[in-house]
């Protein structure tokens, strides 16, 4: 169920469901991101989460500077999507 609403968020041009898209791929980064970090509010000794979101940001990082890369329209679209970053206007 949640990975329909992220797939209707990131493919509204696209018709097909491409799960393996980069988009997709950030968007089920940062939703594990979210809830690893609602986790360690309430859990702060919980070394493995810690090193696991540690593990999931890298990732997460290694694609949005790919995307930025490959183009950067679609970087800026999900970046303000997601809410991600703050946005310089440049």
């Amino acid at each position: 169920m949640v990975k329909k609403s992220f797939i209707s968020i990131i493919s509204e041009e696209e018709k097909k469901e491409n799960t393996g898209s980069v988009e997709f791929q950030i968007v089920s980064f940062t939703n594990k991101i979210r809830r690893l970090t609602s986790h360690l509010e309430f859990h702060r000794k919980d070394y493995l989460s810690q090193k696991g979101l540690r593990k999931i940001l890298g990732k997460r990082q290694r694609l949005l500077s790919y995307l930025a890369k490959k183009n950067r329209i679609r970087y800026k679209e999900l970046i303000n999507r997601l809410d991600i970053r703050e946005s310089n206007t440049r």
